[in-house]
């Protein structure tokens, strides 16, 4: 299945697998590492694409089988500047470059965070080995917590970034279980109430500005429809889903009852949105944090103590936004364009789960 750029943005969900998704559950000690297996790097089939029309941009993914736990990395040829929104208790992140020639998504927590490694030193690699300070090229990562829903502890690595970078395209990316979400999982108000998600991916263009947005779910929240309904997570046994509000309400109303001492930790949802708006300093940053605020209506609960989430703003500016007189309010402004680019980023998390 192919989700193409034509696509309108913001549309009804459809052909949609309503069966639950269950997650295995971890013993979390005397577990298999790399060292123990003969690791191979593989691209994951993933569940579809998502065609985006972006020069510059590319997108590739690798995973380990034996997890499954992956690594998506986005290269942005020439680099981009960059704004970073973290919020939640438990950030895995590394570079916090203000430009970056990529940005690395993997699996494995804090030892994930090798992944980005992999992607510098193949950057060196194409660029001839040259270490001027100019010839530098800079990777930030961020990690999801993905032990959880596996017995074992194969970690994304330095091997594993380069394969995600060797395998990168332009114009097309996969989606579902695949690269850095493989090991993603929602929903989390129990540990039997948890069910897989994955990455996803939207793209769209309004006149010459471009918005492609990817998101690696891994919440502690369940992923909602538009209509508020529960996509995906917080699964019962009787297989309906119903909103963490409700546990909540029952949590403190009877104390145990689906309290919230069953949740698990280590979650976090990872994503990366590219532009070619031309921006200032102050509206990136400022975007950056209106896009990844509007995700709380796509994921309930969002930014808890038990996430890490993080969203990284690139934007490679070339195109400028129409100008606008905030004294007369005349124009589109760039909140106006944060709310398409929230919309779009909203079709990736649905995409994530689907």
């Amino acid at each position: 299945m192919t989700t193409t750029s034509t696509q309108p943005a913001f549309a009804p969900q459809t052909d949609w697998d309503a069966e639950p998704r269950r997650t295995t559950r971890s013993t979390f000690a005397g577990l298999t590492t790399n060292d123990d297996v003969d690791l191979v790097a593989v691209p994951g089939a993933g569940r579809a694409e998502v065609t985006f029309d972006f020069p510059r941009v590319r997108i590739g993914t690798a995973q380990y089988d034996e997890g499954p736990t992956g690594v998506t990395v986005i290269e942005v040829e020439g680099g981009a500047r960059t704004a970073i929104d973290d919020r939640g208790g438990a950030v895995g992140i590394t570079g916090r470059y203000p430009f970056n020639h990529a940005i690395c998504l993997a699996g494995g927590s804090v030892h994930g965070t090798a992944a980005a490694s992999g992607v510098t030193d193949a950057l060196l690699e194409r660029g001839g080995r040259r270490t001027g300070f100019a010839d530098l090229a800079v990777v930030s990562g961020a990690v999801i917590y993905d032990f959880a829903v596996r017995d074992n502890a194969i970690t994304p690595d330095n091997a594993l970034g380069r394969a995600a970078f060797d395998r990168a395209r332009e114009g097309v990316v996969e989606v579902g279980r695949v690269g850095a979400g493989v090991g993603g999982s929602c929903g989390k108000m129990r540990p039997t109430s948890t069910e897989w998600a994955g990455q996803g991916a939207a793209f769209r263009q309004v006149g010459d500005l471009k918005i492609l947005a990817l998101t690696v779910v891994n919440a502690v929240g369940a992923v909602m429809d538009r209509d508020g309904s529960v996509l995906r997570g917080n699964v019962q046994e009787d297989g309906t889903r119903r909103h963490p509000s409700i546990d909540g309400a029952m949590a403190f109303a009877e104390a145990g009852a689906g309290g919230a001492e069953g949740i698990q930790r280590g979650n976090t949802t990872l994503s990366v949105v590219v532009t070619n708006a031309r921006l200032e300093e102050i509206d990136l940053r400022q975007l950056a944090t209106q896009i990844h605020s509007s995700m709380h209506r796509g994921i309930q609960p969002f930014h808890t103590a038990l996430d890490g989430d993080t969203l990284f703003l690139l934007t490679t500016d070339e195109v400028d936004l129409p100008s606008y007189d905030a004294r007369q309010g005349l124009g589109p402004s760039v909140a106006s364009f944060g709310a398409i680019a929230s919309e779009v980023m909203w079709d990736a998390v649905i995409e994530s789960v689907r």
